[in-house]
Order: C-alpha cells, then structure tokens, then sequence
C-alpha cells in the first residue's frame, strides 16, 4: 500500500518481543489492518513505527491488532508534556523488569547449579545416581525454575499459539518442557520405562541449565541494549531546564524551559546551558557546540550570531533573543532525526525478515525430524538419544540475536554520529554511503566560507596602506553588494574609524563614486576606473589574481591610482584536509560549480580535487550527477541544502551541509551540522563501520542459528560418537544475542577522524 497525503505516522510502545519472529508477527498483525500503508518494527528500542489513514483506522485499532497478536502495545503521545512523563513511565516500568529478570536469574542459576551438582554427582560420589531419593529431590530442586523462572517462556508463547503465531519463546518452552516433562513422568512411573527397558533417564538438569543459561543471556543482552540508546538520552539531557529571562525594567526572572516564548530575551552566564535557539542582541561569550557538531573549540559569540539550544556557555555574558523554542529547537531537531533514524530499517534487514517470517516453523519441522530419525535409527536408548537431539535443535535455533543483528548497530551508528555533528536521516543512507564513490560538491557555502573576503591589499597612493584602505572602505560602507560589505568588514577588523561619504553613486555591474574627507574615490573594476586614475592597469596582476579565483576592485583617488583590492570567496580551513580525506579513502572528487569555468578551476587546484564541471547554473547540478551516474558511478552530493536540493535528491546519496541552526532539509539522506567538510568523510566511514558490524552481528546470527543446528541434530555423531548438549546449545544461544549486541557498542568508541 502506497502513502498518502492524510496518513499519519504514529510511534508505539510494542511490549514481550523477544526474536526477528516477534518483529515479523507485530508488522504483519498492523499491516493487516485496513488503512495501514506501512509498519516498521525495531526489536531494539521495542517501539513500531506505523502509517496509517486516520479516516480509516484509530490508534484503537492498532493497539488492538499488536494485542491480538500476542504482544502488549501503548501509544506514544504526540504532545511533548505527556510524552516525557511517558517516557519516565516507561523507563521506571523498565528498571522493574530488569530488577525481576535479575531475581529469577538468581534463583535459576542457583537451582540450576544445585540440580547439576546432583545429576552428575555420581561422578564424585560413587552410587549416588542410583539413591532413591535423588530422583525426588532433582524434581523439588527444578519445579520451581521451571514454573516461576521459565513462567516469561511460557506467558509469551502461550498468547502467541492463541493467535496461531510462534516466536523464540515458543521454542524455549516446547524444549524446556519436554525435557521436564518426560523427567517428571520417568520420577513418578519408572515402572513404565522400565518395561519398556529405557531404564530411568531424567533430564532436570538440562531443563534448568537452559532456563538458566537463557534468562542470563536476556539479563545481559538486557543491559547491553540499554547502553545502545545512551547517545540520544545525552542529547536528551542537554537541555536546559530553566531560562533567565530579562523583562521590561530589567528585573530578570527565572522561569521553567516550557514557559519561554518566542522572542524572551534570555541571559546566559558563564557555564550556563544556552536554554533555546537564538540570536544574540548584546554582550559576547565562547560557546562550546561540541556537543551538537563534534567540534571541540569553542565558537565565539557576538551580537547577531545564532545561538542554539543546550550548547554550553564557556566565559563571557551575553543575552540572546529566543527565535525558537520546544520543537522547533535545533536538539529538538536532532533529536527527533536521530529518533527516526534508529525506527527505520536498513535494506539488508530485508533478508532477516524474509528469514524470520518463516524460521520458527521450519526449526520446528526440523526438530520433530531429528527425533523421528534418532527414535528409529539411533543407538539403545534411542529414546534418550531423540529427545536430547530435539530439545538441542529447538533452544539452539532460537533467533534472537537474528533480530537484534541490524537494529543494535544502526542505534549505536546513529546515535555515535549525533554526537560528532553527522545526522543519518534513515538507515537506507548507511547502505548508500558506503556504496559511493564519486563525491561531488557544490562550493559556494560548502568549501568555502560563503562570502568574499579581502585577500590582498595592493596600496598604490601616498597615503600609506591603511589610510588607503580607511577611505575605500568609508566610501564603500553605503553600498549593499557583497564585496563592498566584504571591503568594510576588512577595514573594521583592523581597527580602523570610518567616514560618512558626503556624496555616494552606484553604477550598476561597473562601480561607485564617493567624497570621502574632501577626497574624491572612485571603486569598480578597470574599465570604471580607467578614465579616474587608472589608464594603465596592470593587467598581469588582474590575471594572476583571477587565476586565483580572486575578483580585483581598483580604486582610484583624486584622479590618480590609489589601490587594487583582490577578493575572494576563500576556503574553509578544513575544506583542503577534508578533501585529502577521501582521496586516501579512494574516491574520486568533483567540484560542481556556477562559477566561471577558470575561477572553479582554481579553487580545485587550491583544494587538491580530482574533476572539476565550472559556469553550472543550480538547475543543471542535477543534470551533472545523473551523468555521472549514466557512467555507472555511484555518486555521492555534498551541498547547502538550499539551490542545491535538486541534486542531493539525484545524488545516491545526498549530504547537506547545515547552517546555523537549520538542519530540517528533506532531500539529503545525511545532513552535517556546523559545516565542517571533513564531516563528509567522517560520516562514510562511520556508515561503512555501520554496515560493516551488520554484516558481522548477521554472520555470527546465522553461523550460530543455522550452522549450529546439524551439529544440534546429531550430524557428528557417527564419525565422532559426539552429541550436542541442549546446555551447550542454551549456552550458545545466550552467547549469540550477547556478541551480537556488544559487537554494536563498539561503534560507540571506533574511529571514524
């Protein structure tokens, strides 16, 4: 069912999941629900994340649907209030089933631990398997992990068979109650086995080692999946509970964050949390952003500058007006693009659905296989030989750590690039990063810093260097163009006092004319000023500087030469390094630029890039990336996010660049807040670490779910005498769901600089 318009995506709380089986249960329970055009389900963070018509179909509904599936649902609230309680609900809800799955951990493992001592004490002690009383005693020693330990087993695959589905647990318990069972019968009637000479085989100890054993690999998978979400809980955290805010009078009040309104004029002191996007009105400070860029030098502060939200006030004070607020805040934002990275769905997760769909059923026709076989072909006992056999195939097949394979990774990766400035938008971006490899960008705000700056100062007349300098940019501070902004700002940083002109013309494409201080100055380029001082210009200068992607201004004094003026839309620092980063990853670079052809030139060979396609207008950009792609070239688009938009959505993957506190653009898959470029390569190696552990964590899924289980049915046998334990298989399904987890977190700490 294709989206439309009216749908609505709505988030669940999906409770009593516990395998890949589950997942595909709950998304095809809501899936077939009329009005439902997509489901996605996520083990990890045990939340679906549904599409639906609400015309047709009300949360109701769904809740219903998951519940009539074997599973408990809880709509999450759209309002921010309710969903933060909601959220302490559930986290306090969470801390309670870990304190209990921990209490029956205890008690199993003890019992468990006891029951073996005695099963196998005749090892130690001679002729205590054959004491009377030992078979009663294991039965008091296993009862009670088999009704209070195992009891989650069998509330779970109980609700799932009255829905006709079956899951990990279903498997657990049909093993763990088969080798329970047929010892409890062997307890209180030996005199039937023995007439049919299977003597008295009992299986207590398997029954409380698997129990055991499994509710230790949830406990530990448990905590493991807690840590998974630490990085957007952090981001959570970072927000500032209360403002300072500055009312009319100046009399400040302190206020709760949910009271601050648009346009408040907030104080930040030194070591504050700044409460909300904003931007500066007075005072100046060094703001540590690092925890929303990645970037751990302090970014200064002035007035006019944009502050955001839960970044970290380092030493001055300033007051700052909320142009944002809850929502609508760049951590907000964040938030909610890191929260929708980690529902989403990877496409190689496709294969692990198709295989969950129909896994435990067919581990079920294998087990009943394996018994058959062992029951009619095995050695005397053959009986005991078929139940070891098919308790094995059940508990070793468990698919737990196949549903935790792709999810576990994807929020460690994601959460991981929240933390250094790199927004994933959705898993599919992961699988298309690390598929690149041309990386073309745009250089107006992406390489380079996005205005012109003065770059050389060439002082021709007798009035000294900033004297010089003074007069231009006092005769260019009424003009609004670029470079005359760019000339004003020049003479202010070094610390020069400007003049009103008496008299300001603008000729349009050519220059202007002013009296600065009774001098008369005229700045354009050399055919404006040819007929006011510069009949000859040096003509080996100007093309030197435009080689250099440099735009010349000369001015002119009083009819004679005063000074040529270069500017330049200059790199960013890092745009050099960032550059060479991918290179030494092996991917080409592009420049993709409006400018001339000789100019976009320049500044490729400044940077070190590889290609260069100059005088593209931001229609063509797009144009540009679809021929690459022709050539059958993977093509990665690094832009602004704003003329770039077509490309990036062309691109296989497009990577906006952020500025300020505006990370909400659609068409990019990836989106790098603060502008540094070596994001770009910083975020393709963390995709290709992410895909990287996924491709691991489903290796070690299926080598212990499929390669395992002939070695469960007895395949060795004959050439070995070597039967699988079902405690070996308990204990490996428990390690499968743990490797699988802790191999994610180490994401947590790879190096992706």
């Amino acid at each position: 069912m294709t989206t439309t318009a009216s749908d609505r995506k709505r988030d669940l709380v999906v409770t009593g999941m516990t395998c890949a089986s589950c997942v595909a249960s709950v998304e095809s329970a809501l899936t077939s629900v009329g009005g439902v055009a997509a489901a996605d389900v996520n083990l990890a963070t045990e939340r679906a994340s549904v599409t639906f018509d609400p015309s047709r179909v009300e949360m109701g509904e769904l809740v219903r649907a998951i519940e009539r599936a074997g599973y408990g649902a809880l709509p999450i609230s759209e309002d921010e209030r309710e969903r933060a309680v909601e959220e302490e609900r559930e986290k306090e809800l969470r801390l309670r089933q870990l304190a209990l799955l921990r209490r029956r951990l205890i008690v199993s493992l003890s019992l468990a631990a006891v029951t073996m001592a005695f099963a196998m004490g005749g090892l130690v002690v001679p002729g205590l398997e054959d004491a009377p009383w030992r078979p009663y005693l294991l039965f008091v020693l296993a009862t009670p992990v088999q009704l209070w330990g195992a009891a989650p087993f069998y509330r779970t695959a109980w609700s799932a068979a009255r829905h006709g589905t079956t899951n990990m647990n279903t498997l657990v318990a049909v093993g763990t109650t088969a080798a329970y069972g047929f010892s409890v019968f062997a307890t209180f009637f030996p005199s039937v086995l023995a007439e049919a000479g299977l003597g008295r085989p009992l299986y207590y100890e398997v029954a409380t080692a698997i129990v055991g054993l499994i509710l230790l690999g949830r406990y530990l998978e448990a905590r493991a999946r807690a840590r998974t979400g630490d990085a957007i809980r952090a981001l959570l955290a970072l927000g500032a509970k209360t403002a300072r805010v500055r009312r009319p009078g100046g009399v400040e009040e302190e206020i709760p964050i949910d009271r601050l309104q648009v346009g408040d004029v907030v104080v930040v002191r030194p070591g504050e949390t700044v409460a909300t996007d904003g931007i500066v009105v007075s005072g100046g400070s060094a703001v540590d952003e690092s925890m929303m860029t990645g970037e751990s030098v302090p970014v200064e502060k002035g007035p006019g500058d944009d502050v955001a939200g839960g970044t970290l006030n380092r030493t001055g004070t300033f007051r700052f007006r909320a142009t944002k607020i809850g929502r609508d805040t760049l951590l907000a934002q964040i938030v909610k693009m890191v929260e929708e990275a980690q529902a989403s769905k990877a496409p190689i997760q496709r294969l692990v659905d198709r295989v969950a769909a129909v896994f435990v059923p067919v581990v079920f026709v294998v087990a009943t296989l394996t018994f058959l076989v062992w029951l009619v072909f095995g050695p005397q006992p053959s009986l005991t030989y078929a139940i070891t056999s098919f308790i094995a195939v059940l508990i070793i097949a468990c698919p737990c750590a196949l549903g935790l394979a792709t999810p576990t990774a994807i929020i460690v990766g994601t959460g991981r690039g929240a933390t250094r400035g790199i927004l994933i938008r959705h898993a599919q971006a992961l699988e298309q990063a690390q598929a690149i490899r041309v990386v073309a960008f745009d250089k107006t705000g992406t390489l380079t810093v996005g205005r012109p700056q003065l770059t050389d100062h060439l002082a021709c007349a007798d009035f000294g260097e900033d004297e010089t300098l003074r007069l231009i940019a006092s005769a260019e501070r009424v003009s609004e163009h670029p470079l005359a902004s760019a000339v004003v700002e020049a003479a202010r940083e070094k610390g020069l006092a400007l003049s009103e002109p008496a008299s300001f013309e603008y000729t349009p494409g050519q220059g202007i004319h002013a009296t600065v201080d009774g001098h008369d100055v005229w700045v354009g380029n050399a055919a404006y000023t040819r007929d006011h001082g510069w009949q000859d210009a040096p003509q080996g200068t100007l093309d030197r500087y435009a080689d250099e992607a440099k735009t010349p201004l000369l001015a002119a004094i009083d009819g004679k030469p005063g000074a040529i003026l270069a500017l330049a839309d200059v790199p960013k620092a890092a745009a050099a390094d960032a550059i060479a980063q991918l290179r030494r990853m092996g991917l080409r670079t592009l420049l993709v630029s409006g400018d001339r052809q000789r100019t976009a030139e320049a500044v490729a060979r400044a940077l070190g890039i590889d290609e260069v396609q100059g005088e593209v207008p931001p229609s063509g950009k797009a144009d540009v990336v679809r021929r690459l792609q022709a050539e059958g070239r993977q093509v990665g688009m690094v832009g602004d996010g704003v003329n770039d938009a077509p490309a990036l959505a062309q691109a296989d993957l497009g990577i906006a660049i952020g500025g300020g506190t505006d990370v909400a653009i659609a068409t990019a898959g990836i989106v790098l807040v603060g502008g540094d470029p070596r994001g770009v390569a910083r975020a393709l190696r963390l995709s290709r670490l992410t895909l990287a552990t996924i491709r691991q964590n489903l290796f070690w899924a299926f080598f212990y779910n499929v390669a395992l289980i002939p070695l469960a049915a007895g395949v060795l046998y004959p050439f070995t005498g070597w039967l699988l334990s079902p405690v070996l298989a308990a204990g490996a399904m428990a390690v499968s769901s743990v490797t699988v987890v802790t191999n994610s977190l180490r994401l947590r700490t790879a190096k992706i600089d």
